[in-house]
């Protein structure tokens, strides 16, 4: 059906025989906010494929050579370059699969000024990459990188028979101008609306000293979720979500996919990936569209609930880990092959 969703064909004895069920894998879990999500829903997918995960955690934990010691994994695999730079780093020999949810050729992507270090490794035989932009993966001219979009966990992302305590919610920063005044003026917009904000605290306070609407903030934010099952609880909570895509040209953020895979109604900004749903995802052009959105899908049941059952139908069936996870492993394998 797409590009991403790759066939096994005649493949299936050969995926058989190199992925075991009692393969090891080791799952780096980064630094970054967002990449510990990600990252989760990635293990998630392995686990799901019949793989052992053992986690190593870049902000916990320090003695990386001795946590491997006399382990024997099938792979290393982790956000950005985060696992390439380990692989690199220690003379690893298993192989690494790297999932990017930022620009490769850029310091967000795991190590800092220090990325130009790790990109030649990416044309390594035994480095896989997955890139979740489209027209980034397009671009890039690197051996062994594919496309494939956000996912999640579909057992964990999931809708919940959970009371609905907010109107609206955003959850991420409001570091710009834009993000800054378009939540301001859609909390002033509908002031009959309980609105709901999630952030980690330097980027509240952050918010707050740029603005002379601290008391509608305040009101607004709800603290910060750093994982998976608290996030999953809080989306089922919110009856609209809107997202603001900033990375990548064409991708759709993992926000998004959470939410439709909980079945909540979100608005996002126009991406090129919307196409995915075939018009059953809403999206807006500018502050007053979104507005004019949140107001239709309040106050029409009927096509709030066809429309969140048409995306959440499309995230179970493509946008799952699982699903995902075994596109990635079949594109391995025709690597291999």
């Amino acid at each position: 059906m797409f590009d991403f969703l790759f066939k096994i064909d005649n493949i299936c004895a050969l995926w058989c025989y190199v992925f075991v069920m009692s393969d090891l894998i080791l799952v780096i879990i980064p630094h970054s906010i967002a990449g510990r999500l990600i990252v989760k829903s990635l293990a998630d997918g392995f686990e799901q494929n019949g793989f052992s995960v053992d986690f190593y955690d870049e902000m916990t934990q320090n003695n990386f050579s001795e946590f491997i010691k006399d382990k024997d994994y099938k792979y290393i695999t982790g956000y950005d370059f985060s696992p390439l730079k380990l692989k690199v780093d220690n003379k690893l020999k298993m192989p690494c699969i790297c999932y990017f949810a930022d620009v490769i050729e850029s310091k967000a992507a795991g190590v800092g000024e220090d990325f130009d270090k790790y990109i030649p490794f990416l044309n390594e035989k035994d480095v896989y990459t997955f890139y979740w932009d489209k027209e980034l993966a397009k671009q890039a001219d690197y051996k062994n990188l594919f496309y494939m979009p956000m996912f999640v966990n579909t057992e964990v992302y999931k809708p919940m028979d959970i009371e609905k305590e907010y109107d609206i919610m955003f959850a991420g920063r409001l570091d710009t101008d834009y993000r800054l005044e378009m939540t301001i003026d859609l909390m002033k917009m509908f002031s009959n609306l309980n609105f709901a904000w999630f952030a980690i605290e330097k980027h509240y306070i952050d918010a707050l000293s740029r603005t002379d609407e601290k008391e509608l903030l305040k009101k607004a934010y709800k603290g910060f979720i750093d994982n998976e099952p608290d996030m999953a609880k809080e989306i089922n909570k919110s009856k609209i979500i809107y997202t603001i895509n900033s990375q990548g040209l064409t991708s759709l953020n993992h926000r998004t996919i959470q939410t439709v895979a909980c079945k909540t109604l979100v608005i996002s900004d126009f991406r090129e990936e919307i196409n995915m749903y075939k018009g059953d995802l809403p999206f807006y052009i500018d502050i007053q569209d979104l507005a004019e959105k949140i107001k239709y899908y309040s106050e029409n049941k009927k096509a709030y609930e066809y429309t969140t059952d048409k995306c959440y139908q499309f995230a179970i069936n493509n946008l799952s880990a699982k699903i995902c996870v075994e596109k990635m492993l079949d594109r391995i394998v025709s690597c291999i092959s």
